[in-house]
């Protein structure tokens, strides 16, 4: 694309009155010299074609509200991604496309706005769902910062999935660490635990959320300015290879808790087992969970550490598909090898079979490697099972009005730049909920969506966004055609008396609604619009688009 050319074209358009050429128009540097050229110009309107304005949009805003004028009198043409980068072999083309977007961006700007932001007061208390390691752990990072806590856990007690790990690869015992933590959680004053609990309802919006919990029968409504969702995952319950069927098929935490038991493991066969068989990807990495449940092999290797240090004699095999002890615990692998764990890799077409024989059980597999079947007697099944989400997650999601993915994990705003965030305003996002991790992971998860969370409670009050829906009454006759499709059910029907007759029309809740435009395009009246996307600013950029004068 070249650049130059589309700044000399800006610099024709009608009302433009200065452009120029800029290598990094984010940069400290020149967002000074912005504030400077709108003060020697005396510019009524900015209009920055480069990034994408899903990120550079509020600097650009922040940089001309400086300056002196209104932020929302700003527009953006995106001709980084939107030109120069699906458009880099195609220079003249992409520079063309470059001048379309940025006319249709200057035809726009001309019928910009001034816009206010409306202000609410904050609720300085947070929910947490779920009562997992994630969710303690966002509980007293925010307790310990001074702001009351709601924690609902479904479960009895709380720990959740952390209740069942009873060592770790590098040797240590997280029993005793939890029971610390829950001590620490039901100890705090300002943590107000709540058990065998269900949400039922939740309403409002950042800063002000009201939330009702059934409890034992009772219903309890608290309010609180943001939400912690960490409800956790929970192990797939297999119905293959004998699972359920034969009592010598565990799973990797069945066979930890009998581990950890002592001998609890030998009972069933008299002794040291002889031989042990783990078969990964159980449940995850196939036509229903395409997913990869992260863990799996991690746990195989620890616990297959833990039987050689039990048990040296044992032969333990490890039928893989892909060995993925990602980050430093490769070293574990190694170490696993190295003491003799056997590691047979099979097809995801060709899966091991389990049959029962007179010694106990079979086990046949292609091996890849070696090119010929192979058959293993063993004492033991082990299945690597995978991670799956809690049913009630689409429940949640609907409550929320937050997404979840194919698997039915929580979605992320953002993969990279908000990480912890929803796309709803207020609630964030941690541990097995978004998707499978390790314990690490889950901690310093969950102190993120703290101190995301925090910065929302540590205020008086937050400022709403100004690209919102405003009903224009002159227009509009209460049809209520905008009410249903609202994803945010931010729109209400209104009646009243009006000079002895019956008016109908709709409401905003502007601390809902988010500008999605979904109100604007059912109405057929031009009784609502959106502030900043108004019919008339979205057709001066169609006619731009066609060249129409």
């Amino acid at each position: 694309m070249k650049v130059p050319d589309v700044v000399g074209y800006a610099k024709t358009l009608p009302n433009v009155v200065y452009a120029e050429n800029n290598l990094y128009t984010c940069s400290n540097d020149t967002q000074e010299r912005i504030k400077e050229k709108i003060k020697e110009h005396q510019l009524n309107r900015v209009v920055v074609a480069s990034c994408t304005p899903r990120t550079h949009e509020p600097l650009f805003r922040n940089t001309i509200r400086e300056a002196g004028l209104n932020p929302y009198l700003f527009e953006m043409a995106n001709i980084r991604d939107q030109c120069s980068w699906v458009h880099m072999h195609e220079f003249e083309k992409a520079t063309i496309k470059s001048r379309d977007l940025v006319r249709m961006a200057v035809a726009k700007a001309r019928l910009l706005e001034p816009l206010q932001r409306q202000s609410v007061p904050i609720v300085k208390s947070a929910l947490v769902i779920g009562g997992g390691l994630s969710g303690m752990t966002s509980a007293l990072e925010i307790a310990n910062q001074g702001f009351d806590v709601y924690l609902v856990e479904r479960e009895k007690e709380i720990g959740g999935n952390l209740r069942r790990i009873h060592y770790l690869l590098n040797g240590e015992k997280p029993q005793q660490e939890l029971k610390t933590l829950i001590t620490k959680v039901k100890e705090n004053d300002r943590i107000h635990l709540f058990t065998e609990a269900k949400i039922e309802t939740i309403e409002g919006s950042i800063g002000n959320f009201k939330t009702k919990i059934a409890i034992n029968g009772d219903s309890r409504e608290i309010e609180h300015g943001s939400v912690i969702v960490a409800t956790g995952a929970k192990e797939y319950n297999p119905t293959e290879y004998l699972y359920g069927q034969h009592e010598r098929v565990l799973t990797q935490l069945e066979l930890e808790q009998r581990l950890a038991a002592g001998d609890g493991l030998l009972k069933s066969i008299g002794g040291n087992p002889r031989t042990v068989v783990m078969i990964q990807c159980v449940g995850s990495r196939d036509d229903e969970r395409p997913y990869c449940s992260r863990l799996c092999c991690t746990h195989a290797v620890k616990n297959a550490l833990k039987l050689k240090e039990l048990s040296p004699t044992t032969n333990v095999y490890v039928l893989y598909r892909d060995i993925r002890t990602y980050g430093f615990k490769e070293s574990y692998y190694t170490e696993a090898r190295q003491k003799g764990v056997v590691f047979i890799r099979y097809d995801k077409d060709q899966k091991p079979g389990v049959s029962k024989n007179h010694d106990g059980l079979r086990v046949d597999v292609y091996d890849q490697t070696l090119g010929i079947p192979v058959e293993i007697a063993t004492d033991l099944v082990v299945l690597s099972t995978g991670v799956v989400p809690h049913e009630d997650n689409k429940t949640i999601a609907q409550l929320l009005k937050v997404p979840i993915n194919s698997e039915g994990f929580f979605l992320e705003a953002h993969m990279k730049l908000r990480p912890v965030d929803f796309a709803t305003d207020g609630v964030f996002l941690a541990g097995l909920a978004h998707y499978p991790k390790t314990i690490e992971e889950s901690i310093i998860q969950a102190q993120a969506a703290s101190a995301k969370a925090a910065t929302i409670l540590s205020r008086e009050s937050i400022e709403l966004e100004g690209n919102i829906s405003q009903v224009a009454d002159e227009n509009c006759d209460g049809c209520a055609y905008c009410v249903d499709p609202c994803p945010y059910k931010a729109i209400t029907l209104l009646e009243y008396m009006r000079e002895g007759a019956i008016k109908k029309t709709v409401e905003v809740n502007e601390t809902v609604c988010k500008g999605c435009g979904c109100c604007q395009a059912t109405c057929p009246k031009k009784g609502i619009f959106v502030r900043g996307f108004k019919l008339e600013q979205i057709g001066a950029q169609v006619d731009a688009a066609l060249g129409v004068t």
